[in-house]
This record gives C-alpha cells, structure tokens and sequence, in this order.
C-alpha cells in the first residue's frame, strides 16, 4: 500500500500532467483558429486579386447622353437640385435607383416647358393661324405647364404603383417572415429566404427586401438598414416593421412575437380595407344605374304601353 506522501504526489503529477494537457489544447486550438483566419483571409486576397487582373481591360465609360446633361445642368448651376436627397429619395419609391436617375429628371423638368412650348408654338402656327391673341397665348401656356408638371406626374403615378404593388405582397411576405423565424432561421436568413420565395409574385418587394439583407450584412447600424428599407418603400406597415424590430433588437424582445403581432395587425387592417370597398359599392353604382340601367328599364316597361296608345291614336 502506498503511503499518503505517495498518494499525494500522484495526484499532484495527475493534476500538473492533466493542467499541462489543457494548455496544449487550449494553444492548439487557438493556432488552429488563427490558421483558418489566415486561409481565408488569404483566400478573400486570392480572388480580390482575381477580379482586379479580370477588370485590368474593361474601361467604363459613361453615358454620352447622361454626361450631356449633366454638362448642360452645370452651366445652369443646378448641381444641387441633382445632389438633394428628397429628389433621390422620391425617384427610389418609384424604383429608379440609377445614379443617372436624377440628372434624367432634373433636366426633364427644366427641358420640359421648354418643349412644350415648342410644340405649343407648332399647333398654334398650324391649327390657330386665324384665331385671336388670347386664344394662342392660353395654347401655349397650357403647353408651357403641361411639360413643366409632366415630370412630376409621370414620377408620382410611378411611385403610386409601385407602393400598391408593394402593398399587396407584404402580407404574405410578413407571414413568410413569420414562419422562417419561428423554424429558428435568423432574420437576416429569413430575409433571403423571403426574396427567393417573393421573387416571381413580388418582385419589387422582393428586391427591396434583398436590398435589406444585404445592407444589414454590410452596414455597421442595423438601425440605418431598416430606416432605408422605411424610406425606400414610403409605406405606414413596412414603417411599422421597422420600428419593431429596431425595438426588437434594442430591448431583447422575441422577434417572431413582433412579427406575428404585425401580422395579424395587416390581416385585419386588410379585411378592414375590403370591408371599407364593399361598403362604398352601392353608393358608387348609384350615378352609373340612374344613368345607364333606369332610362333602358323604362323603355322596356313603358315602350309597349307607348307604341298601343300611339297605334290607338292612328
């Protein structure tokens, strides 16, 4: 048997020997995760390095007709007009996100009444050669505002379809949303799965949901991602779904007990929305019945009487 000194020092060498171990494979495993960092860091060096070798050939060149433009906007000093945000962020809900986008409408508004006056000017000289003073002057100012508020409304009428189009896919992305959250998908990963999935029914909620993704994987503030994708669409409910998970995420709260609370919220708000529509169709058909549908139910009714008492009469 061995003595209690021995006992000691064996346990000692166990404890040193097993404290030696764990060490090493502490180390080994840092060296080993400081290898992969390596690799892939060398990897990401490998085909940056690819692309500019690919890229070494191509010369971009701008758009003649945009460069154009642009010039002709310069020497009108209106470079600000083009660089104010609430132009860009107006021409963005219409889905127009070129960087010649702006430049194309800027100097629409300004070439505009410039051509509507032009072509005010040809179907006066042509059409109203005879007619007075007043009557050409009121042709070409309306031919003057016509194409200084063209511009503006072509963009809007965009921006209109686009948010409808929006509209009515968000419900079924939010559920979508929903379900891949609560199967433990992250939001980032439900994201993408929603921009699969939206891509064919949707596609420009598709897009502005992958724009999403891809700005809360490279943007430092997930806070600005969710902002932009509010702004981008200019719709209450996709405001609403940023707000909460903003919160979502500053206070710990369950993302898909948000979402599935915004969910029901637009269900309802939909039904609600349909109900409003059923209740205002009588009222809506009753000009087109008293129009179209009562003078042809009086002929039917009273025409046979008429033509009897028309035949008496002879």
């Amino acid at each position: 048997m061995p003595s209690l000194s021995q006992l000691v020092i064996i346990v000692a060498a166990i404890a040193a020997f097993a404290s030696v171990m764990a060490l090493g494979v502490q180390l080994s495993s840092r060296d080993q995760l400081a290898n992969r960092l390596k690799a892939v860091a060398r990897r990401r060096q490998e085909l940056s390095a690819r692309q500019r070798d690919s890229l070494k050939g191509v010369r971009f060149q701008p758009n003649r007709r945009v460069s154009w433009m642009k010039s002709v906007l310069g020497r009108l000093n209106l470079q600000q007009a083009i660089d104010d945000p609430a132009i860009k962020m107006r021409l963005g809900q219409a889905g127009w996100r070129r960087p010649s986008a702006a430049v194309t409408y800027i100097f629409a508004r300004v070439a505009g009444p410039v051509a509507g006056f032009a072509l005010a000017l040809l179907y006066t000289a042509s059409a109203f050669a005879q007619a007075p003073f007043l009557t050409k002057a009121m042709i070409l100012l309306a031919g003057t505002a016509a194409g200084h508020y063209l511009p503006a409304i072509l963009v809007a009428n965009a921006v209109q379809k686009r948010q409808q189009a929006l509209a009515r896919g968000f419900p079924d992305a939010l559920d979508l949303m929903v379900i891949c959250v609560e199967a433990g998908l992250s939001v980032e990963a439900a994201l993408l799965k929603v921009t699969d999935e939206m891509a064919n029914s949707a596609p420009e909620l598709a897009e502005e949901i992958g724009l999403t993704a891809a700005e809360l994987a490279f943007l430092g503030d997930r806070r600005q991602a969710w902002d932009n994708l509010a702004e981008r669409t200019g719709l209450a409910q996709v405001k609403s779904l940023s707000t909460a998970l903003v919160q979502s995420e500053k206070y710990g709260t369950p993302v898909a007990q948000a979402l599935r609370v915004l969910s029901q919220e637009n269900r309802e708000t939909r039904m609600a929305a349909a109900e409003k529509k059923a209740a205002s169709l009588p009222a809506k058909l009753t000009v087109p019945m008293i129009v179209f549908f009562l003078p042809v139910l009086f002929i039917v009714i009273a025409g046979p009487a008429a033509i009897q008492v028309m035949a008496a009469w002879k």
